[in-house]
């Protein structure tokens, strides 16, 4: 075994070498007593080099040359460098080689498959959304489409999980399945022959006019296509005449560095500092915007929450320490570690935490780690128990350091971003009636029912004109779903649907959007009049 394979068990020298070698120590002087006496006599002599200043690879050589059963090295190196890195802090992870070409999927911007969006409704898998001109619409796949076999195997009413459905579906690019199709108006099975290809996955999810003069962006991460998605979008958003922008990082848990960097140099006048990292040798390396942005000047207001991480707090930060755009929503995830990804010979990697990041402010957003990853993990729950979700005034600020914004004005760090305007969880609205049928998932079965109804209208939606105009033709959604759960075993309580009626509209009208071509533009610009971080966000652009 070489050096580098032995390097690899430290997690379990750290856990059981210390042990083991207290052992060998004990049988060493036992001699004539009935034990056997395995000493240290005849050992090679490398094995004792390093013994006084190194007990992990002096462990290791004990257990290569002592212990009673042969010892695979590659099995406890993918137990022990987990545990060593869970020493270091919550971010250093390691990543088998098996895993890491999904792991990295939502950064590299693609993978392989057939291309559609589904679900497992009552355990059959419904197709939601096809990717247009990906492999399956080019085989004839329709949304709506119910897929019963997947090669020679029925999955309908077998209750597989969505996750095995998704390993049968995917496989590399030029390789072909065959789908089994169960499709309204067909008394038999659709056999649909799909070649798989590389499917795009988006950074981007909606960009739409929310209101006349206002853009509408909501990016889910920040991934190698980031930066060049959001120029596209922009573009087509100002020739439909944007003048200020709603730019929603809710959720967006980040990604690479040189895209939020790309982004903010989108929105920051020349020579601002945007970043800086700061190494375990205190090296700083600084980055600041170019001024060939051409969104400088743009009234912009960014929507943060408490699962916007990493390269979203890096944005965020950019845009409100140097007063260029105003923060709303709820504190923000507080990552503010740098990783580097290390390639493994075999394939796996080590994304090991290298530096520190700071806002132009001086700001670390990073949360304490110091009480173990399972306190940190649990810090989101934490906020909803402490009602920080409910109320500013909850809020545990980590570090009572204050720091300046350009303009004066004072932010603190240690924690994630503080916004402008703290927007709480909205709970209006929400009553018995709408957590039963939530509960039950009414909600969202219905509009799939309502789908297979109106599939052929829904086939046709192009725009979100075209989508308004479909429901202002439709019967009263909310009285039809209403008699959808009566069937299905909700009795209606109308004094609780007239308190819910514009959460369940705008639940089944955004649900619907989700399913047309549209994707998630259709749900976001059905949902957001019942979004109330979104109506923060028109008031303070309405005030500028």
């Amino acid at each position: 075994m070489n050096k580098n394979s032995r390097t690899t068990l430290v997690a379990v020298f750290m856990l059981i070498g210390l042990g083991i070698v207290a052992e060998l120590a004990i049988i060493a002087f036992l001699p004539g007593r009935g034990v056997p006496y395995y000493g240290l006599q005849g050992l090679p002599a490398a094995i004792f080099k390093g013994a006084d200043d190194d007990k992990i690879s002096y462990t290791m050589s004990l257990i290569e040359s002592l212990y009673v059963d042969p010892v695979s090295a590659d099995s406890l190196a993918e137990i022990a460098i987990p545990l060593i890195l869970r020493e270091l802090d919550p971010h250093s992870v390691y990543i088998p080689a098996a895993e890491l070409a999904e792991t990295n999927e939502p950064l590299e911007g693609n993978f392989d498959g057939i291309g559609v969006m589904f679900n497992m409704l009552t355990d059959t898998v419904v197709v939601l959304n096809v990717i247009p001109l990906g492999p399956s619409d080019k085989a004839g796949v329709q949304n709506g489409d119910r897929i019963v076999r997947i090669d020679d195997s029925l999955v309908a009413g077998r209750k597989i999980r969505q996750d095995d459905i998704v390993k049968r579906l995917r496989g590399a690019r030029g390789t072909t399945v065959t789908l089994g199709i169960e499709r309204s108006g067909n008394q038999q099975l659709v056999p649909i022959v799909v070649e798989r290809g590389v499917i795009p996955i988006k950074a981007i999810d909606a960009a739409f006019m929310i209101r006349p003069g206002v853009g509408f962006v909501k990016l889910s991460t920040f991934s190698r296509v980031s930066f060049v998605e959001l120029q596209r979008a922009l573009s087509e958003l100002t020739k439909q005449g944007m003048e200020s922008l709603i730019f929603d990082l809710r959720g967006n848990g980040g990604g690479y560095l040189d895209q939020a960097i790309a982004i903010a140099n989108m929105f920051l006048p020349a020579d601002e500092l945007i970043v800086y990292t700061e190494d375990r040798n205190g090296h700083q390396i600084k980055e600041f915007s170019n001024g060939n942005g051409s969104f400088t000047t743009l009234p912009l207001v960014m929507l943060i929450d408490e699962g916007s991480a990493s390269s979203s707090e890096i944005l965020a930060g950019a845009i409100q320490d140097n007063d260029r755009g105003t923060i709303v929503g709820r504190r923000s995830f507080g990552k503010g570690l740098v990783q580097r990804e290390i390639q493994y010979p075999d394939g796996a990697a080590l994304r090991l935490t290298v530096a520190r990041y700071y806002t132009p402010a001086g700001r670390s957003i990073q949360k304490p780690y110091d009480k173990g990853a399972d306190e940190y993990h649990m810090d989101i729950a934490n906020r909803f128990y402490h009602s920080e979700m409910f109320s500013a005034d909850s809020i545990r600020q980590q570090d009572t350091v204050r720091y300046f914004t350009r303009a004066g004005r004072v932010v603190y760090g240690g924690g994630g971003i503080m916004p402008d305007h703290f927007v709480s969880i909205d709970t209006l609205g929400y009553t018995a009636y709408l957590d039963r049928v939530s509960d039950l998932n009414l909600i969202y079965r219905f509009t799939l029912d309502w789908g297979d109804r109106h599939r052929e209208r829904m086939n046709s939606i192009a725009s979100v004109a075209d989508l308004d105009a479909m429901f202002a033709a439709a019967p009263d959604l909310v009285n039809d779903f209403v008699s959808y759960a009566a069937r299905n075993g909700v009795h209606p309580d109308y004094k609780d649907i007239a308190i819910s009626r514009r959460v369940i509209e705008a639940q089944l009208r955004a649900l619907i959007g989700r399913n047309t071509a549209l994707d998630y533009t259709g749900f976001y610009a059905e949902i957001y009049p019942i979004d109330s971080t979104i109506g923060k966000a028109l008031e303070v652009l309405e005030s500028k």
